[in-house]
């Protein structure tokens, strides 16, 4: 598929247990780094890339989300771009079944996916650049402290193997990037549904590719790493 994907989902509708007592009273994509909110690094990226429709997922005190997107949304960097909320049901529907829920947003077209808590110096044209060969390429990194074992194994031309899979590449993790065709995702049932069941179904069918990134990473998962993101020196 060689026409650029011009829309994303960001999300952003995850409690943040591991980021309490933050995360009480301000949803996880709210809390800033470098004095501006993880949602609006990301936001602001997509619109330099070039990116025209964005999906952004509300769960735990979404409420709070979209004025302040709209605040931002006024000034020159987000202005021309369409910004959609999908609101959740009460109670977690996880990351494939927030895709679910909002899959009507993306016209049978790919789109990008890019998890709220995460930061990276990746220039976000690479996410509308990418070729999708099969369901879904996913962006991997080398394996952080906190998640060693890593998720998959890269195989022969990028296809996506499971990290048990006798070859020599190493385990990887996944970054919290990747383009997604919404066919992966139009067969499931709406309700809960956790992203890696339906990747690792997808991988023994060899329908994921993926490559790894270069560059710099982080997943603001705790306090400690939302003051390693806070002290990098990378990010702006």
């Amino acid at each position: 598929m060689n026409n650029k994907i011009r829309q994303a989902m960001v999300l952003a509708a995850g409690r943040g247990e591991r980021l309490r007592p933050l995360t009480d009273q301000c949803p996880k994509p709210l809390l800033k780094v470098k004095n501006k909110p993880l949602l609006i690094h990301h936001l602001e990226r997509l619109s330099h890339a070039g990116f025209e429709r964005i999906v952004i997922n509300l769960g735990w005190l979404g409420e709070q989300i979209p004025p302040l997107v709209a605040e931002y949304q006024t000034t020159k960097n987000l202005a021309s771009v369409e910004i959609i909320f999908s609101q959740e049901p009460q109670g977690a529907l996880e990351t494939a079944g927030g895709i679910r829920h909002a899959l009507h947003h993306f016209d049978q077209q790919p789109f990008a996916l890019i998890s709220a808590d995460v930061l990276t110096d990746l220039d976000y044209s690479a996410l509308s650049t990418q070729t999708l060969k099969h369901l879904a390429h996913l962006f991997l990194v080398a394996n952080p402290p906190h998640h060693p074992e890593g998720d998959f194994r890269l195989g022969h031309d990028g296809v996506l193997l499971p990290k048990e899979a006798n070859t020599k590449n190493p385990a990887l993790t996944y970054s919290g990037l990747g383009v997604f065709d919404p066919t992966l995702f139009a067969p499931l049932a709406p309700g809960h549904r956790p992203l890696r069941p339906v990747l690792d179904q997808a991988i023994n069918h060899q329908q994921v590719t993926g490559h790894s990134l270069t560059g710099h990473w982080l997943d603001i998962g705790t306090t400690e790493r939302l003051d390693e993101a806070e002290s990098a020196t990378w990010l702006v």
